[in-house]
């Protein structure tokens, strides 16, 4: 008897040495691949409503082609959610993937046989913007299958902290250099890094398909799934809280970048140079956010890092209405920035930990819908705010609502001390 325990115990520890490997294999890959795909999603981003406003003169139509990107994720994200929780996941990330690769490669054709017609950028940026949903959700549902639970932490962050650079910083910027040198270039050189990106999930190791179901479960429609996901995010305080907390900081964000441009010509007297600096603010502090979330969590525990999210936004969006200074008004920007990334790190760990396998697909689509469909109302309704009342008045309305965020998060997200901890909440 005593010689088998060294033995067992030997055992264990070379078991969970080689998941610790592997686990840092599979986040090195999921970060490139996120990087990858989001630099190109970046360049996109800024590329396909140029190449409509090379076309068009028409504001609608131009703001028509960015909306076919976004617009998915409000139709079919609950759908996807489905998929995902049923197929092999690094296949479903494929498969969006080849469907990025296809849409680059048909507008690059295009492009180099006599110019892109507008409704060849309608068509390409749906199946982009389609694929988008497909590989966000997957990619977020696969970390807990690729990455120990000790290692999904810094995951997340490098992740986050990877989309922050290239939807903010190199993708914008590299776009802006490859349509310089030519269109056909600039689409060539993004569908090849959503190739490459494609190629990298060859080098991830481990099962990637959702927990089956049970064997006496009756099989059940496509919406009876998506009702179980919501009803599942709805039922769990916590999750809902969370989702709740969401959309209105959501709506905050989709207020400030719809609303910051006019007030910082009109009100604040900014150039373009003085803008770019406050743009840059709310970048940089994503990525500083990401680079410390480890060390934040460490200080302030995730609870904490979580709750100073809603004060950042809060200072966010109340600074205008206050001062017209440019460094106070970036210095919200800054925080702002920083505590999204820490809320989308630890809000991404939580709920890897506490939504099952099976469910994670659906309840990611379904916390996304509450996301990405505040963001066009809180922007919506800051126009009208900003009209009847003006824009100062229109950031501290936005900033009194931000404000109950934080008794919500006292009163629903447990501390370290409280009963969730078991179920690891923070």
């Amino acid at each position: 008897m005593t010689t088998t325990a060294p033995e067992h115990t030997g055992t264990a520890t070379a078991r969970h040495d080689t998941r610790t490997r592997l686990g840092r294999r599979n986040t090195a890959v999921l970060v490139a691949f996120t990087a990858a795909t989001n630099l190109a999603d970046g360049v996109m981003k800024m590329a396909l409503p140029l190449l409509a406003a090379q076309l068009t003169g028409s504001p609608a139509q131009v703001t028509a082609v960015s909306l076919t990107l976004t617009l998915p994720w409000l139709l079919i994200a609950l759908h996807i959610g489905v998929l995902v929780d049923r197929f092999d996941r690094r296949r479903l990330l494929w498969t969006a993937n080849g469907m990025r690769v296809a849409a680059m490669a048909w507008l690059t054709v295009t492009a180099l046989d006599g110019g892109v017609a507008l409704a060849v950028l309608f068509a390409a940026g749906a199946i982009l913007g389609v694929a988008d949903v497909a590989a966000s959700t997957s990619a977020s549902a696969l970390v807990p299958a690729a990455v120990p639970p000790a290692g999904r932490e810094r995951a997340n962050a490098w992740m986050v902290g990877a989309e922050t650079v290239g939807q903010e910083f190199a993708g914008p910027f590299v776009g802006g250099l490859l349509l310089a040198a030519g269109t056909g270039l600039a689409l060539g050189v993004t569908g090849a890094s959503y190739a490459l990106a494609a190629l990298a999930l060859l080098l991830l190791v481990g099962r990637f398909r959702p927990a089956a179901p049970a064997p006496d479960t009756a099989p059940a429609s496509v919406n009876s799934r998506i009702a179980e996901g919501v009803r599942f995010l709805w039922n769990d305080r916590l999750l809902r809280t969370l989702s709740l907390i969401v959309a209105v900081l959501s709506a905050v964000w989709g207020a400030w970048l719809a609303l910051m441009p006019l007030y910082a010509q009109q009100a604040m007297g900014l150039g373009s140079r003085e803008y770019g600096i406050l743009l840059s603010a709310l970048g940089v502090g994503g990525l500083a956010g990401a680079l410390t979330v480890t060390w934040v969590n460490r200080v302030l525990g995730a609870r904490r890092a979580m709750f100073a999210d809603l004060i950042g936004t809060i200072a966010m969006v109340a600074l205008p209405a206050l001062t017209t200074s440019l460094w106070a008004v970036a210095a919200g920007a800054f925080l702002g920035g920083m505590g999204g990334t820490l809320w989308s790190v630890n809000a991404r760990t939580l709920t890897q930990r506490r939504v099952p396998d099976e469910m994670l697909g659906r309840y990611g689509a379904a916390s996304r819908l509450f996301n990405f469909g505040a963001m066009p109302l809180g922007a919506a309704l800051v126009g009208l705010l900003a009209e009847l009342c003006g824009m100062r008045l229109a950031f501290g309305l936005f900033a009194a609502a931000t404000a109950v965020t934080p008794v919500l998060f006292i009163r629903n997200v447990p501390s370290p001390s409280g009963q969730s901890t078991a179920s690891g909440v923070v």
